[in-house]
C-alpha cells in the first residue's frame, strides 16, 4: 500500500490521497463514463420513443425519420460500450471514439443548415473526449 502513503486529517478521521496517477485516471474516467453513459441512454431511449422536443431539434436540421433508430442504436451503444470500458480498457477507449465522431457530426450538421444551438451536442463531444484522454491514460 506504498501508494496510498498520503493523507489529510478533518474532523479527527483520515482521507487517504490516491498518489497513483493510473488509479485516479480511472476513478475519474468511471465519474464522467458513467455520467456520460446515462447521458446518451436516455437521449438513445427518448430518440428511439420519438420524444417531441428530439424530434424536432433533429427534423429542424434535417435528419430523416428514418435515421431515428439508427442514430439511437449508436448512442445506446456508445452508452454500453462506455460502460464494458470501465473493465475493458479498448472498448472504453473505441466507444469513446465513437461518442466523439457522433457528435462532431451532430455539429457539423447543426452549423451546415445555420443552427447554432449547439451547446448539448458541443458539450456532449467535450465530455467523451475526456472520457477518451482519462480512459488512455489509465489503461
Amino acid at each position: 500500500m506504498e501508494h496510498l502513503k498520503s493523507f489529510i486529517v478533518i474532523n479527527d478521521r483520515t482521507i487517504r490521497i490516491i498518489d497513483d496517477p493510473e488509479v485516479a485516471m480511472f476513478i475519474a474516467y468511471a465519474v464522467v463514463g458513467v455520467l456520460l453513459a446515462f447521458a446518451l441512454g436516455a437521449s438513445a431511449v427518448l430518440t428511439f420513443t420519438r420524444n417531441e422536443a428530439i424530434t424536432a431539434s433533429m427534423g429542424k436540421v434535417g435528419v430523416p425519420g428514418t435515421w431515428f433508430p439508427w442514430l439511437a442504436s449508436l448512442k445506446a451503444a456508445g452508452a454500453l460500450g462506455l460502460l464494458i470500458g470501465l473493465g475493458v480498457p479498448l472498448i472504453g477507449s473505441a466507444a469513446a471514439v465513437g461518442v466523439v465522431l457522433y457528435f462532431i457530426g451532430a455539429v457539423v450538421t447543426h452549423l451546415r443548415v445555420k443552427d447554432y444551438e449547439i451547446a448539448p451536442p458541443v458539450v456532449l463531444a467535450l465530455l467523451a473526449a475526456a472520457a477518451l484522454v482519462l480512459r488512455v491514460l489509465s489503461a
